[in-house]
């Protein structure tokens, strides 16, 4: 079953997609595509054909998505929860992902004709070499393009997530591309896997279950969550609908809820530069209090020369984690 559905909508599809699209659109929408092993039992049928049922309705939904103009997905695919399954449940979800990606790397010219951009979030060192090596091709072939984006989260939880990020700029202070008081929350976030996307406007689980598990947690703050009953492979344009229609009307408030955190944010980078200059000019100013106009231009410098280490951090960190792909990638000539 191909990752890009062709096909156009019904025509009363289309006509409520157009009113919907006369409001506020969600621009990312964020899948915990929950409900497949129930659906198996359901239907009286192997689990590997519920999580099999479960892909290909991942496929329809972004062709829906891509008609509602909806410009990014993430999926949690596969918790790092998933590892304590049983063994041949695991192994299956592994050879299910082997075929997919296979897959998905011989529709590299319909990827490229939609300009699709395929990122993996995760550890991928927990997943077996030649599925990390599927995974790097497709990542470093799709990764110039730009019209739309789909982030399956493999091997991953959001505590695992942001334990990383810490990880990652205690590595930037070791290696004195950073300093410690250069730490904030707007780094934090620059560090994690999703640091190249925005943070979903719209988060939907379906099965019924009312709980992220551990899914985005930082990134899902300020976002509008939709908890459905229905299962997974059962999901319908209109579940879909019904959920964006839940964003519309809490557009409002949750921009509000955005807009100040962002002010919020601003507030805090700014006291604790002042904190830092403060500090400083206390140890460099000969005991002498400093006038205003000096503490001003003391505090742009400063602020100047933080971004620009955090910045070089942040270039080091991207050609860290690209040098990985790209070193599995060279493994499989790409």
């Amino acid at each position: 079953m191909s990752w890009i559905r062709e096909g156009e909508l019904n025509l009363i599809e289309k006509l409520s997609a157009n009113v919907l699209k006369a409001g506020p659109m969600p621009k990312h929408v964020a899948f915990i595509m929950d409900g497949n092993r129930r659906f198996a039992r359901k239907k009286n049928m192997e689990r590997q054909e519920g999580h099999m049922q479960g892909f290909n309705k991942l496929a329809e939904t972004l062709r829906w998505c891509k008609h509602l103009d909806i410009q990014e997905v993430t999926v949690y695919a596969f918790s790092i929860e998933n590892f304590k399954r049983p063994k041949d449940e695991v192994d299956g979800l592994m050879e299910l992902a082997r075929q997919k990606f296979e897959r998905l790397l011989e529709e590299h010219e319909n990827l490229e004709k939609h300009g699709v951009c395929i990122r993996v979030l995760g550890d991928l060192n927990m997943l077996p070499l030649d599925l990390q090596k599927l995974i790097a091709k497709a990542v470093v072939t799709t990764r110039s393009h730009n019209k739309c984006f789909l982030n399956v989260c493999f091997a991953y939880t959001s505590r695992y997530e942001i334990t990383n990020a810490v990880r990652e700029m205690a590595w930037g202070v070791e290696q004195g591309l950073i300093r410690a008081s250069d730490v904030s929350e707007v780094l934090l976030s620059d560090c994690l896997y999703s640091n190249n996307s925005p943070n979903p406007d719209l988060l939907i689980r379906t099965s019924g279950e009312v709980r992220l598990s551990d899914f985005l947690l930082w990134q899902s703050s300020h976002s509008c969550i939709v908890f459905q009953s229905v299962l997974w492979p059962e999901y319908s344009f209109w579940n879909l609908c019904e959920a964006i229609l839940q964003y519309q009307l809490n557009h409002k408030s949750i921009q509000k809820a955005r807009d100040l955190h962002r002010e919020h944010q601003a507030l805090q980078q700014l006291e604790a530069d002042r904190d830092c200059i403060a500090e400083h000019l206390q140890h460099h100013g000969n005991g002498k209090p400093a006038d205003a106009q000096r503490r001003q231009e003391a505090l742009l410098h400063y602020a100047a020369c933080r971004e620009e280490r955090v910045q070089e951090f942040l270039q080091a960190l991207k050609h860290k984690r690209d040098s990985f792909f790209n070193d599995l990638c060279k493994s499989v000539v790409c």
